[in-house]
């Protein structure tokens, strides 16, 4: 992990085109501001775990679904 150090209103530039400012701090809290394209999700570290969480429950689902629909489908043939 890199760490920085950086003061109010600098920056930390990630690649050619996601840049991070610091642009606030009150006691424990700093409020960061991202500037990236459209195409790259932003999310804060723990919104980004629930999604990952309900991605793979998802695709649980789905094989799943897909093995039932399958042994379905497999009696169906000998009927």
């Amino acid at each position: 992990m890199l760490i920085l150090t950086r003061k109010l209103g600098e920056s930390i530039v990630i690649g050619d085109q996601i840049q991070i400012t610091l642009l606030d701090i009150k006691g424990k809290h700093v409020r960061i501001g991202v500037n990236a394209p459209k195409g790259i999700a932003v999310h804060r570290g723990e919104v980004y775990e629930m999604i990952q969480d309900e991605n793979k429950k998802a695709f649980e689902s789905d094989v799943k679904n897909s093995e039932m629909l399958s042994a379905l489908w497999a009696q169906v043939k000998i009927l």
